[in-house]
């Protein structure tokens, strides 16, 4: 089984914080998105955020990753401030998003979009580990984007930011849409990532999946995190849950 570890001086210990973001504050135009988010990730945590529809889940990750233009307050990234830098200098600190879209190119086949994002920084996994992970992309090396299913097209959405050499991964939603046994697959591939040393920012409308995978949650609502509990914990707090979900 080829090792997806990757040789990285720079690499946290694991329980280390990566990721810590104070008042994050976030706007699209003149409408006042996130009022103030507060939250932290571990090196080596799979953390998630859970909340309902518009509640600014989406917009925390892109304002981490430099997208939302207007954004104030403190986001840090082992140790550096990265609350202004533009998103090619956020992703060349080490730094992925996977968006909800997913973000394939239609036109080109999967070995074409694989091998279309620059690698950013040293050790992005090669294309049999990646084959490792998700063995139909293997089968499917000639197909379109377009001749994709859903799955297929999430799993290569995940592959490519793979390449990048990123250990830091933000993703969005990736079992929206997405039979059972494709999502199994998605949290098995977590799962491994995980183990394998990578640090995983989580968007999740599926709670139950997400309950599979994370080891923290916090919860948002309004544009401001409202509660945060460990997985651990999670038993006690599924009365609030329910409330805050509406599940």
């Amino acid at each position: 089984m080829p090792d997806l570890k990757m040789a990285e001086a720079a690499n946290k210990p694991a329980g280390a914080e990566v990721l810590s973001v104070s008042d994050l504050q976030a706007w699209y135009g003149e409408s006042h998105i996130l009022h103030g988010i507060n939250f932290n990730v571990k090196a080596g945590e799979v953390v998630t955020l859970l909340g309902r529809n518009g509640a600014g889940k989406t917009t925390t990750l892109k304002s981490v990753m430099g997208i939302i233009g207007k954004r104030t307050g403190s986001i840090r990234f082992n140790g550096q401030d990265i609350t202004r830098a533009s998103s090619d200098r956020i992703a060349r600190q080490g730094i992925a998003f996977c968006p909800e879209e997913r973000g394939i190119f239609a036109s080109l086949d999967v070995r074409e979009n694989l091998l279309l994002p620059p690698v950013v920084r040293s050790g992005g996994l090669s294309l049999d580990q990646i084959f490792e992970l998700f063995p139909n992309l293997k089968e499917r090396l000639g197909s379109q984007g377009t001749k994709l299913s859903g799955g297929e097209q999430q799993m290569l959405a995940i592959a490519r930011i793979l390449r990048t050499g990123a250990r830091f991964l933000m993703l969005d939603e990736p079992t929206e849409g997405l039979a059972p046994v494709i999502i199994q697959q998605i949290g098995h591939t977590i799962a491994r990532l995980k183990s394998e040393g990578f640090t995983i920012l989580l968007v999740e409308q599926n709670f139950r999946f997400a309950s599979t995978v994370a080891d923290r949650y916090y919860i948002v609502e309004h544009g401001k995190v409202i509660d945060g509990f460990a997985n651990s914990e999670l038993s006690a707090n599924m009365d609030k849950l329910h409330t805050y979900l509406g599940v």
